[in-house]
């Protein structure tokens, strides 16, 4: 099968920090899927991988975790999907990854596809759109309840991927007030498309933002990127006994600051579940389940925003690339082989 993978960790813009490969189709195990891949979406967690993780000796690896596909083959114990199944799923950290034609993945954490979006507007949100549900709903604890709460929410880094969806499930499943941050005027505009009450920038002080459309403090934070540049202006602009949640990887922080507030600190990796096969697995799977639902019936959308071509060494270079600028909005999305 075609696959895109490395065998060292090289600079992207390098002849072979990522190149095309055939490598043997892969069998399903009693739980997977043997899905063929019909489009993928790029990560940051791509890129953290492609600089940082070294493949085992001679092997090539391949990675890549968002995908939308069709089932091919099921496993002896999975009874989920059937063949010929359109599904969903951002995979597993230490499997094999979606850049490729053919991939196995458990069906705990796989979901089906939204009939109304095409294999590319799919692709663009299952890793997203699960780091959105988890934060929000186990992290946070927020109420799946649209009822007016009186409480704040504010997302740093908002236009990103994880930060487009999370405004919308924000907006449209609870009853807070959804406060994004964005730096530019097309990346402000896509986070007020995407449902946000207000937008700020997180290149002047996010107090003085918060002030300027009356609100001194929020209850919840939710930061994307750059913590380590933010984290003193988020301790601040949180209320007493408020809640901050992260998923990026920031240089060290001081969360002495959040004490005399009593504020809680919250990390979330979506890859926790599949990483240590925890009893609650196939919550991933009702999530996408939830998540197609609400793309169905309107509520939610694609956060595809640029669609790369097809799936290939040389264009998933240029999405690694983009990402790596720290320019990038909503998703980036390749299709076929």
């Amino acid at each position: 099968m075609k696959a895109v993978a490395y065998y060292q960790n090289l600079p992207i813009e390098h002849a072979e920090s990522l190149i095309d490969v055939v490598l043997p189709e892969p069998a399903p195990g009693d739980h997977d899927l043997l899905v063929e891949v019909k489009a993928v979406a790029v990560n940051p967690v791509d890129v953290k991988v492609r600089k940082g993780v070294a493949p085992s000796a001679g092997l090539a690896k391949v990675i890549g975790w968002d995908a939308a596909g069709v089932v091919r083959a099921v496993g002896a114990k999975a009874s989920r999907f059937k063949v010929g199944d359109r599904v969903w799923y951002a995979g597993a950290l230490d499997r094999a990854g979606s850049n490729s034609e053919l991939q196995v993945v458990d069906e705990r954490i796989a979901g089906r596809m939204p009939v109304t979006l095409s294999f590319a507007e799919a692709a663009a949100l299952p890793l997203t759109a699960i780091t959105a549900w988890e934060l929000l709903f186990d992290r946070l604890r927020v109420l799946d309840n649209d009822a007016a709460s009186g409480k704040t929410l504010l997302v740093v880094g908002a236009a990103g991927g994880v930060g487009s969806i999370l405004v919308q499930l924000a907006r449209q499943l609870t009853g807070l007030t959804v406060i994004g941050t964005a730096s530019r005027p097309e990346t402000q505009a896509w986070v007020k498309d995407a449902g946000a009450h207000y937008v700020i920038d997180h290149n002047r002080p996010l107090t003085l933002e918060l002030e300027r459309i009356g609100l001194p403090a929020v209850d919840y934070i939710v930061g994307l990127n750059q913590t380590d540049r933010h984290f003193e202006q988020m301790a601040a602009a949180v209320a007493p006994q408020g809640k901050i949640a992260l998923i990026d990887d920031p240089a060290p922080i001081d969360v002495r600051q959040l004490k005399r507030k009593s504020v809680s600190l919250h990390w979330e990796m979506m890859f926790t579940r599949s990483l240590y096969g925890t009893e609650d697995l196939a919550k991933q799977h009702e999530m996408l389940n939830r998540v197609a639902a609400l793309v169905d019936c309107g509520v939610v959308k694609t956060t595809l925003a640029a669609h790369f071509g097809t799936i290939n060494a040389a264009n998933l270079k240029r999405a690694h690339a983009l990402l790596e600028s720290n320019t990038a909005k909503g998703k980036i999305v390749l299709e076929g082989f």
